[in-house]
């Protein structure tokens, strides 16, 4: 196993009224199973973040990838798989029907759209997947407001 950090995309799907789309994991999942999480996931070799973007967002919904709104940084964690990984964050908008997402099978389990006062609705616990979604969404609250989104 290398010791290179993975390389993460993460994708804070916006609808018109600034929620955000997140999804439940499986809990059949072997990173962070259970737990609420917005659209992403790995880099593959050779592909720019925004095709990774682009990527997940249509295989984890359906829909497609419309405009890039804003970056929100990165993060660096190790998961409870043991890897290391850098997460680049990011606003989008999206194109498709935003009421019927197709969740991708047996990676999400249900989803919601979210505003900034449910994040204690979703985000109940301590466990690490649960510390970094709250963090995550709440830098992206942040950000829509600041934004005027």
């Amino acid at each position: 196993m290398s010791d290179e950090p993975l390389r993460v995309a993460a994708a804070l799907v916006l609808d018109d009224d600034g929620r955000v789309f997140v999804q439940r994991r499986s809990p059949d999942r072997r990173l962070f199973p259970n737990c609420w999480d917005v659209v992403g996931g790995h880099i593959e070799p050779g592909e720019s973040v925004e095709d990774a973007l682009r990527r997940e967002v249509n295989e984890e919904t359906g829909w497609q990838l419309s405009i890039v709104l804003g970056s929100l940084g990165e993060v660096t964690y190790d998961g409870d798989d043991g890897r290391r990984r850098v997460e680049e964050d990011f606003l989008v908008r999206v194109d498709g029907d935003l009421s019927r997402p197709r969740l991708e099978a047996g990676k999400a389990v249900e989803c919601r759209w979210l505003d900034a006062g449910e994040l204690d609705a979703v985000v109940d616990g301590q466990a690490p997947g649960d510390v970094l979604i709250r963090e995550l969404l709440t830098r992206g609250f942040a950000a829509v407001r600041a934004l005027g989104l």
